[in-house]
């Protein structure tokens, strides 16, 4: 029988970590690394949720790796946390670089800071400083196309790039990205470069992602355009037949409603958008076909 006055713990904490219950220090600590890293909102700039998933986040590692919180929660009386003080939102002035943060957290000593010390005279004989090394170039920004499937785009995904110069880096692309996105890994090349990532996410078919959203390109020819028509098209759950209105311009979109993605309660559509083509290299007949119609046009 639960104490008097317990709750239910208003979040799983282990879930939000990816652990089982009763996890041990050492996979708890390696959880929050990876989670803390995906999240954290200097990482997630196209994520409008990441910052309440960093300090989620944030939440479960304080309360599991405390014992006395742990044992208030895992009692049900409520989440272990003190919100009551200061130190209640630890995030209240902002986020700090990520590999500071855990420094902090855990403890860990980074490399100190060195400044040049002035005015002190040398106790004895000065050894001659080696040169300097030549200066760092500044070196150009680069980007690198990623190909992600649908459910990666739909859910993120944890990539590692090797960088010009043997450096690897890890970074999570956030959940319901787009084709086309470019995410900015910021200085991370020598000389202070920024590295960017573009993301395509397509079919074999011509679909395109946009999160939940689906989009293709459908090519008619000016008489389908003008005069409507029934076409196939491809869709994530294969094939449908789509009826194209007379008088469709090129950028019309047509929603095929519940085609796209789905994530959690929500559920995209697929957009598909006219594009008139016309005879890249035209017979005779269909030149007289298109002056008669430009005649007609110019009241001829």
């Amino acid at each position: 029988m639960s104490p008097v006055g317990a709750q239910a713990p208003t979040q799983d904490y282990w879930r939000v970590l990816g652990l089982e219950p009763g996890a041990d220090p050492t996979a708890l600590k390696r959880a929050f690394r990876l989670q803390a890293r995906r999240w954290h909102p200097d990482l997630n700039g196209n994520d409008p949720q990441a910052e309440d998933r960093f300090k989620l986040v944030n939440e479960a590692y304080a309360v599991l790796s405390d014992p006395r919180r742990r044992k208030a929660w895992e009692a049900g009386l409520g989440d272990g946390v003190d919100q009551a003080g200061p130190d209640s939102d630890p995030f209240a002035n902002g986020f700090p670089a990520f590999e500071d943060y855990l420094a902090a957290l855990f403890g860990e000593r980074r490399p100190p800071r060195t400044e040049p010390v002035q005015n002190q005279e040398p106790p004895g004989p000065v050894t001659p400083a080696p040169a300097p090394p030549p200066p760092v170039q500044a070196s150009s920004d680069l980007e690198t196309v990623v190909p992600l499937t649908p459910d990666q785009a739909l859910e993120g995904v944890r990539l590692e790039l090797d960088l010009p110069d043997g450096t690897a880096v890890e970074v999570w692309t956030p959940p319901m990205a787009g084709d086309g996105w470019r995410l900015r890994l910021a200085g991370v090349l020598p000389g202070g470069g920024d590295h960017f990532l573009q993301l395509r996410v397509r079919t074999e078919e011509g679909l395109r992602i946009d999160g939940l959203r689906v989009l293709y390109a459908l090519e008619l020819t000016p008489a389908e355009a003008t005069l409507g028509c029934t076409v196939v098209v491809p869709t994530l759950a294969g094939p449908v037949k789509l009826t194209v209105p007379p008088g469709s311009s090129s950028g019309r979109l047509l929603r095929l409603r519940g085609r796209g993605l789905s994530r959690l309660e929500q559920r995209g559509d697929q957009l598909v958008e006219v594009q008139i083509v016309v005879p890249h290299d035209p017979t005779d007949d269909e030149v007289a076909l298109y002056q008669r119609l430009q005649d007609l046009a110019n009241g001829a």
